[in-house]
């Protein structure tokens, strides 16, 4: 565990930007001292490095929370875009730092400014802002979520992870049971009522997700125990095969 103070020298963050996540609902501690002293854990770290990574693609704070919160999050994928754009991040810099050397040994001869132009990046930038805030499922989450405190949006992933906790408890039972799939319908019809239109081939893609590895993976076998991510991939494909 880490302190307010430890997390800030840590990763930068100041003390105060801390206080304001906490008091909004993106970034709550992991527990209160008994002196109401907030305390971090590697969860919460990790969830603190996420919301870094699209504040750096441009997101306001409010959309972070909201996309962080959607059960088809894909950590690896922001990793992907924010990757891509410090990379031409580190382009863009590198031609500037030669352009400057050239300045100081020849002086100011061609006036080239192409060195300065940031449309790639910005181009980039915005392609993976609308990625994820422009999808038909993101729209209808928003509009369902709106109006939701963060303690409600909470109790929807404590009930969401229960649903797929429950595999865990089938993991010797066919994909194909009757019970298997009818634990399928109810996590569908959850996501549907709850976040968005969850049809066959998103759920599908979800599917995967769970038992693509990561912390995704590693969270639902955490509540079912080991294999109940591939046990409920197992059991949505054979749903969506059927």
């Amino acid at each position: 565990m880490m302190t307010v103070h430890e997390v800030s020298r840590l990763t930068g963050v100041s003390i105060r930007a801390l206080h304001h996540y906490d008091r909004i609902g993106l970034l709550p501690p992991a527990e209160l001292t008994p002196a109401g002293y907030r305390l971090y854990d590697d969860t919460a770290l990790e969830r603190l490095q996420c919301i870094l990574l699209f504040k750096e693609i441009g997101f306001p704070l409010k959309e972070i929370g909201r996309i962080l919160e959607n059960s088809v999050f894909d950590r690896n994928r922001a990793l992907d875009q924010q990757i891509a754009l410090l990379e031409m991040k580190k382009e863009h810099l590198e031609n500037l730092i030669d352009l400057a050397r050239g300045i100081k040994m020849i002086g100011v001869k061609n006036l080239d400014f192409t060195a300065f132009d940031t449309k790639k990046i910005d181009e980039y930038a915005k392609q993976a802002r609308e990625s994820w805030g422009h999808t038909a499922q993101y729209r209808e989450y928003q509009e369902k979520s709106d109006g939701r405190t963060s303690e409600q949006e909470r109790q929807y992933g404590v009930e969401l992870m229960g649903i797929l906790a429950k595999f865990g408890e089938m993991k010797d039972c066919a994909p194909t049971s009757e019970a298997v799939q009818k634990q399928v319908k109810k996590l569908q019809d959850f996501i549907t009522d709850h976040y968005y239109t969850c049809s066959d081939e998103i759920l599908l893609a979800l599917g995967k997700m769970y038992a693509g590895g990561g912390s995704m993976t590693e969270n639902i076998d955490n509540a079912g125990g080991e294999g109940t991510a591939a046990c409920a991939a197992r059991a949505i494909q054979a749903y969506c095969g059927r």
